[in-house]
């Protein structure tokens, strides 16, 4: 579960490293995020000379989270970490996502996000 200050690692190549989360949006409630929710966020570590710089303000969609997920043939997938990728809309901002990602991203809408990604599991 993703929640408010929360440190997340990004998974693509727009340039933050790290998201410090402000405010989960279409959540549990409003208070925890689940792989496929938009969160908005505040950089806190970012690569020189890309687009996205430190203090920015982002929204980005979990892709991994270490809670354990229940699918529906009803065994559980689990990640190693928290992850986000950055996005506009429905459309990624970076050009590449790296590890991972969940196959409940595509279902929710974000087709893009999924077909980048090096493996759906």
């Amino acid at each position: 579960m993703i929640q408010l200050r929360s440190i997340i690692s990004v998974a693509d190549n727009s340039g933050a490293k790290t998201i410090g989360v402000i405010r989960v949006l279409k959540g549990h409630k409003g208070r925890y995020g689940e792989i496929g929710d938009i969160v908005v966020g505040s950089v806190k570590e970012a690569e020189p000379r890309k687009a996205i710089k430190k203090k920015d303000i982002v929204r980005a969609l979990i892709v991994r989270h270490k809670k354990p997920l229940r699918i529906k043939d009803g065994s559980y997938i689990r990640f190693d970490d928290n992850a986000v990728v950055g996005i506009e809309g429905k459309e990624p901002k970076a050009t590449r996502v790296f590890g991972p990602v969940a196959r409940e991203v595509k279902e929710k809408g974000f087709n893009t996000v999924a077909s980048m990604a090096e493996e759906l599991v």
